[in-house]
């Protein structure tokens, strides 16, 4: 890699764990066919081997493209058959009655094997299929590199459950955090911004997670690479294990969107030093900036 190839990659990655130097590599790889790399030796970077590989403008510009326009159609996103884009309305329709079923606080903490139990035990929400869980499982034990996300997985049991005694439930935000850090973080930006400030989006377990990733699927057509660039592939949110999203109030939607920034709550958040990004601008973990997202 010459000296001005790696100062661009360097610029990526500059805030980002060491570790996502590799993925960054995977991703700025040039095809071999028009720009030949002979296998001289392997880069070895936090003990991963990397064949020594050639990066290409195009394909910086191609990667940044995708995380800063996440909701349009690229040529090498993966998108599901039409046989599973079928499966797939069925699934989102019995997660959205299992919501109704269970509220929306309960919905983020359910385990996987929980929600069956319920879904089985309700005739309102229904069982799941074999058809319907074998898809469920696909998902959850692809890696999600094929899509184009690069985080790491934070949650790797399908079994995982919640503890109810770790989690507390924030009054009028029908979330839970994590007790000890999680909430305590949350507790000090909320004593120094005041009322202003809302938590948006808390714990979110496996259950909630694959229901917001496949719904984003399905609005967009079965493409699993574009829901991958706003929402985190299940097992691999953050929200999982402490991150959470706080907004301004009375911003709505806003509040997930780059428009943010403009707001009271962020400013005062930046001038604090509150601001540490999990999905910074530009990052290389396929996934679009996110202001609003909080790092534990």
């Amino acid at each position: 890699m010459n000296r001005r190839n790696f100062c661009k990659l360097a610029a990526l990655t500059a805030c980002v764990y060491p570790m996502d130097v590799s993925a960054a590599l995977h991703l700025l790889a040039t095809d071999q066919e028009k720009n030949p790399v002979l296998p001289t030796q392997d880069v070895h970077l936090s003990g991963l081997p990397v064949p020594a590989q050639k990066i290409t403008d195009d394909k910086i510009k191609d990667y940044l493209s995708k995380i800063r326009h996440p909701d349009i159609l690229h040529p090498t996103d993966i998108i599901l058959a039409e046989k599973d884009n079928q499966l797939l309305v069925t699934i989102v329709a019995r997660f959205q009655r299992l919501y109704k079923n269970i509220g929306y606080g309960n919905f983020g903490v359910v385990s996987f094997d929980n929600a069956l139990k319920i879904a089985r035990d309700y005739p309102i929400v229904g069982e799941f299929t074999p058809a319907e869980l074998e898809f469920l499982e696909m998902i959850y034990y692809r890696n999600a590199r094929d899509y184009g996300f690069y985080g790491e997985k934070r949650v790797v049991k399908l079994t995982q459950h919640i503890n109810k005694k770790d989690i507390y439930k924030v009054p009028y935000s029908g979330n839970y955090l994590f007790k000890g850090s999680s909430f305590a973080k949350y507790e000090e930006i909320k004593k120094d911004l005041g009322e202003e400030v809302l938590l948006t989006s808390g714990i979110r377990g496996l259950v909630k997670q694959f229901y917001l990733y496949l719904n984003k699927v399905a609005r967009h057509d079965g493409n699993l690479s574009l829901a991958s660039r706003s929402l985190a592939p299940p097992g691999y949110s953050y929200h999982a294990t402490g991150d959470f999203d706080i907004g301004q109030a009375g911003f709505g939607n806003n509040n997930f969107s780059e428009k943010f920034i403009g707001t009271p709550v962020f400013q005062k958040l930046a001038a604090q030093g509150y601001v540490e990004y999990r999905y910074q601008r530009d990052n290389m973990l396929g996934v679009r900036y996110e202001p609003w997202h909080v790092k534990l």
